[in-house]
């Protein structure tokens, strides 16, 4: 009974030792949720200023294509997945792999894929795809401007080497609370609508932006670059903010299996504590009953 009661009590503190890392870890996670969605919020400012200057540009030219290769009826494809390094995050690289199988599948041509993550370029190579390139996920929000900068410079050699005329990215997406989706998003060749869509919209005040002289090209180069730049690093931000929804999600579940296994452990242990002090009160009752009884035929004699 004793042994039974050490390995309860020894199990009992190794849950405990559990729940406070699972208690640190959602602690941590809940903390990364909050400095990428603040982060996403200060980007949306920069966002609505690069559109307005966008919106100015093709209201003085026509819709363009960046599309720098001559062999337009190429349809080889790159994309960019943004998975994790790290465990603890359910089927966040799984369901990400599932759903860039289902979108590239339906389009022609080569498709080539950068991973941002080792475990979401595993899934992604079981599920047929050559992975050229893997990039490490960024630890921090600090991180993030370095990685997308890679990224932009090794798509720019590799799109005028004529190795892709299609650019897409894929990743994660908060939608509520711990609850994420994969989306797609379309950076290179421009969408037409889009543009289109631009250079209609309501300019926020009555005096028109415009670009004087021969400055609309540079300056429209330059803003499509730092369109490339937000889209990509929203992209790598909202990727970061629902893994450490899905990590948070997993501690939550861990907490209540841990609590659930506390109170049973702690039950079987008040329940034998109980059993062996009943057993304990029964031998002195025993033992008391027995010298009475041995006292009482002691004085029959």
């Amino acid at each position: 009974m004793s042994n039974t009661l050490e390995n309860l009590r020894r199990k009992i503190v190794g849950a405990q030792q559990l729940e406070s890392v699972v208690s640190t870890m959602k602690a941590q996670a809940a903390a990364n949720i909050g400095q990428y969605e603040t982060a996403m919020k200060a980007l949306s400012d920069y966002e609505r200023t690069v559109e307005l200057g966008l919106t100015a540009c093709f209201r003085q030219s026509a819709p363009i294509s960046v599309n720098e290769r001559s062999d337009e009826s190429m349809n080889d494809i790159a994309a960019v997945v943004f998975g994790s390094d790290q465990g603890l995050v359910g089927q966040f690289n799984d369901r990400l792999a599932e759903y860039v199988q289902t979108k590239l599948d339906a389009l022609p041509g080569t498709k080539t894929l950068w991973a941002v993550g080792e475990r979401v370029c595993g899934r992604l190579a079981d599920a047929g795809f050559t992975v050229k390139r893997i990039f490490e996920v960024p630890g921090a929000i600090t991180s993030i401007t370095s990685l997308i900068g890679q990224i932009l410079t090794e798509s720019v050699i590799n799109r005028r080497q004529g190795e892709f005329s299609s650019l897409f990215i894929f990743h994660n997406r908060s939608e509520f609370g711990t609850v994420y989706e994969p989306v797609c998003q379309q950076l290179l060749p421009m969408d037409a609508t889009w543009q289109h869509s631009l250079a209609q919209a309501d300019w926020p005040t009555r005096n028109l932006a415009e670009i004087i002289g021969d400055a609309t090209a540079p300056a429209l180069r330059a803003l499509i670059r730092e369109y490339l730049f937000i889209s990509l690093f929203k992209a790598c931000a909202e990727s970061l903010a629902s893994e450490n929804a899905s990590r948070l999600n997993a501690m939550q579940r861990a907490e209540k299996n841990i609590n659930d296994l506390l109170k049973n452990l702690k039950q079987t242990s008040r329940t034998l504590r109980q059993g062996s002090i009943d057993e304990e009160l029964f031998d002195v009752i025993a033992g008391y009953v027995l010298s009475t009884e041995q006292r009482n035929q002691g004085k029959k004699f």
